[in-house]
């Protein structure tokens, strides 16, 4: 296991302010100091949870043109038909997967296709099983199409405690699970995808999925 590129400044910052702090206050206190002792314990189960928390394992996708693997770590928390109000106005299957602060939080392309929307969106931060929060959160919205002209939407939301969603799509790039990964959300928190009514939804409520290495759905062929 490797850590991910976007822990790693926060990875080594906190050790080296758990190091450097707790040997100042060692010299300053001697070495028999309860609070220093406090604070090395605390720092350094931080400065571990961090390192645990952007860990990038090696994953083997197994998302294709129409096999939709999960963009994510976590537990199948909502599926149900709705209106998908930005793109395509339209009635779509919602699949709504939750991360804990332990799961894994990189996520990947769910299928192998072009990217033909990309949007950022600033917003709020409510908890992040919230009804709403899929439309008023802080989040990214990615349309893909393969290369049958299938469509579908993956959407990367910030929660309560995530404040930073990093997404690597571009517009009209080609993009492969198998290749690359689509971004990582720290500190949080959910991933929605939203697929045509007729796909196939192989998981059920209450699902642990691995991002991935997870099939979600199965498009129909033409």
């Amino acid at each position: 296991m490797k850590l991910h590129k976007e822990g790693r400044t926060i990875i080594y910052g906190s050790y080296f302010i758990c190091i450097a702090l707790t040997l100042g206050l060692f010299l300053l206190y001697g070495f028999d100091s309860f609070g220093a002792w406090a604070w090395f314990v605390v720092s350094f189960v931080f400065a571990a949870f961090n390192t645990i928390f952007f860990r990038d394992p090696v994953r083997h996708p197994i998302g294709t043109d129409r096999k939709v693997c999960a963009p994510a770590d976590g537990k199948i928390v909502i599926i149900k038909e709705v209106v998908e109000k930005e793109y395509f106005k339209e009635k779509m299957m919602q699949v709504s997967i939750f991360m804990s602060p332990l799961n894994v939080h990189v996520n990947w392309y769910p299928i192998r296709g072009v990217v033909e929307f990309f949007r950022y969106h600033a917003g709020e931060y409510l908890v992040a099983w919230h009804p709403k929060s899929s439309e008023k959160n802080e989040r990214t919205t990615i349309v893909l199409r393969n290369e049958h002209g299938q469509r579908l939407l993956m959407r990367q939301i910030a929660g309560f405690v995530a404040r930073r969603i990093v997404c690597y799509a571009e517009f009209e790039k080609a993009v492969d699970p198998a290749r690359e990964q689509a971004g990582f959300i720290k500190f949080g928190s959910r991933a929605d995808l939203f697929l045509p009514l007729d796909a196939k939804i192989l998981v059920k409520t209450g699902d642990k999925v691995r991002g991935g290495e997870t099939l979600i759905a199965e498009l129909p062929e033409n």
